[in-house]
């Protein structure tokens, strides 16, 4: 029998890099000449289905789709070893899934290695700091206002991807995908690992504030 918990990390990280990096390549597609739109049509979409794929499955697996999230509630005692493993697993194979879906859906060569440098200090404080937020989010919003955390978490996204500097990907999975598309949302393969790093710093630092905050037990 398949565990419902598992499908649901899965499919809910393939929908969100799916929309990710489809509405990257649609809004540089529509606005060529137009960074900014084109990240404001980027970000509209990812907030938008951040809420809806959380608030469908949030039910059935918790809706992490983030392995940061997933090892901050495993810190917390709140998942198995051996479910956090698999959630995982699960949330970078489902990212790669919906990186190539959206390259299919685009007519773009599905297998693509990203050339988009993002490099450098700035950038990996950045993803410590959109990470460091992202987790208090969750956890104070669990804690004051459950039912609110999907709407939290879509408009915290939201903000950060226009005031951090790295556009907020704080998820290593996400991280990870986007490597594989040489798209307006990629990034180049040598910058993945200093991402993957702040983004952890700063979620081992978010889930001590929150406990000293009783964000979380």
């Amino acid at each position: 029998m398949i565990n419902r918990a598992y499908l649901s990390e899965f499919l809910g990280t393939a929908i969100l890099l799916a929309t990710v990096i489809g509405s990257g390549i649609m809004g540089e597609t529509l606005s060529p000449n137009n960074t900014a739109i084109a990240l404001l049509g980027n970000t509209i979409a990812t907030g938008a289905i951040l809420y809806v794929i959380i608030t469908i499955f949030g039910s059935i697996s918790g809706a992490h789709f983030n392995p940061v999230v997933t090892i901050a509630f495993l810190i917390n005692g709140e998942i198995s070893k051996w479910d956090s493993l698999m959630y995982v697993c699960l949330q970078i194979l489902g990212a790669i899934l919906g990186v190539w879906v959206a390259h299919l859906m685009f007519d773009l060569q599905v297998i693509q290695i990203s050339l988009k440098i993002r490099a450098g200090p700035s950038q990996g404080f950045s993803e410590a700091i959109a990470t460091f937020g992202l987790i208090l989010v969750i956890f104070g919003g669990q804690r004051f206002q459950k039912k609110s955390v999907p709407a939290l978490v879509g408009l915290y996204i939201t903000a950060a991807y226009w005031f951090t500097a790295s556009t907020s990907f704080a998820n290593p999975a996400v991280t990870i995908a986007r490597s594989l598309s040489n798209t307006f949302a990629g990034i180049n393969p040598a910058n993945v690992c200093l991402f993957i790093l702040c983004q952890i710093v700063g979620m081992l630092i978010a889930v001590k504030i929150s406990k000293i905050l009783h964000f979380s037990d």
